[in-house]
């Protein structure tokens, strides 16, 4: 599943090409993309067509593109929400562009400076989703997301925690956050209500650079150690950031459909028997409800 750094790469394509644009039209090839939108595929269509998009924001694993006021007399909506699920793509074509495989939604927008282009909406396996939805103010009043400077945030957005990356992000909340739990460190990573964007593959890097056990309750992590994990954590997602993200197959790409690269610095996810780069003795991999760990049990001893 994308995580912060492949949704920030896409967030950060759309903006230059969205921000400003109008939307010209609507096509709806698959209401399947359309799960967490409260009408049918005609109502996404006339609802969102003609609207002005106000940008490209992200919290966490979600992105959204704020609107401008909708027409007088209509049901208003705030923005268009979007999860990438296990395999999404949001890609940029240029106008009449041929339809792409697994093509779900398509929006064609004109914009002042750049012209008309089509952002794609493509997902093979369908757990992603497009949706019209209502801001709603931030709890903290804080700015909703990155790419969104005002207070509010989707109300299918509301829920989840900020991510480490985000200016507003509390880590003495983090840290109180980890001293409740008694779950394992790693189901506590994943935790969107907790901190968002981490998803297996970075928890695995972070705890293998911070060398903490994945299994370690959470509550057991002194804040030293709490305060190093999560300086780990912001660490292996600027650096998969700066590096395009993780693509192990053509589903994970950017707004241009170009992959990733970040997969060929990986120290322990998806390196199982292989020599940890830090003490030589082979990484091991784990089942963790329905995913897997891994990690070097001689680096992360589990105290």
């Amino acid at each position: 599943m994308p995580e912060l750094p492949e949704v920030e790469v896409v967030r950060a394509g759309l903006a230059p090409a969205v921000t400003g644009a109008t939307v010209l039209g609507v096509t709806v090839l698959d209401e399947r993309a359309l799960t967490r939108h409260s009408g049918d595929g005609a109502h996404f269509e006339a609802a969102l067509t003609g609207r002005r998009i106000l940008g490209a924001a992200r919290r966490g694993k979600f992105l959204w593109l704020p609107l401008d006021d909708a027409v007088p007399g209509e049901t208003r909506a705030d923005a268009v929400v979007g999860h990438l699920g296990m395999s999404g793509q949001l890609l940029l074509r240029a106008p009449g562009a041929a339809v792409e495989r697994h093509e779900r939604v398509r929006l064609d927008v004109s914009h002042p400076v750049h012209g008309e282009v089509a952002v794609v909406f493509a997902d093979q396996r369908t757990f992603g989703s497009l949706a019209l939805d209502r801001l709603v103010p931030t709890s903290d009043d804080a700015a909703g997301g990155l790419g969104w400077a005002e207070a509010s945030v989707p109300s299918q957005v509301s829920h989840i925690a900020r991510d480490p990356l985000d200016p507003a992000f509390s880590e003495a909340a983090f840290r109180s956050a980890l001293a409740r739990k008694d779950s394992a460190i790693k189901r506590v990573l994943l935790d969107q209500t907790v901190l968002s964007g981490v998803g297996n593959i970075y928890a695995d890097e972070a705890l293998w650079a911070a060398r903490v056990h994945p299994e370690t309750p959470a509550r057991a992590l002194s804040t030293r150690a709490a305060n190093r994990l999560l300086a780990e954590v912001r660490h292996v997602l600027e650096k998969a950031l700066a590096e395009g993200g993780t693509s192990f197959d053509a589903q994970y790409v950017n707004v241009n459909g170009q992959a990733g690269y970040f997969a060929h610095s990986l120290t322990a996810y998806g390196r199982t028997g292989e020599p940890c780069p830090r003490c030589g003795r082979p990484i091991v991999r784990v089942s963790f409800t329905n995913r897997s760990s891994h990690f070097c049990p001689t680096c992360q001893r589990r105290r």
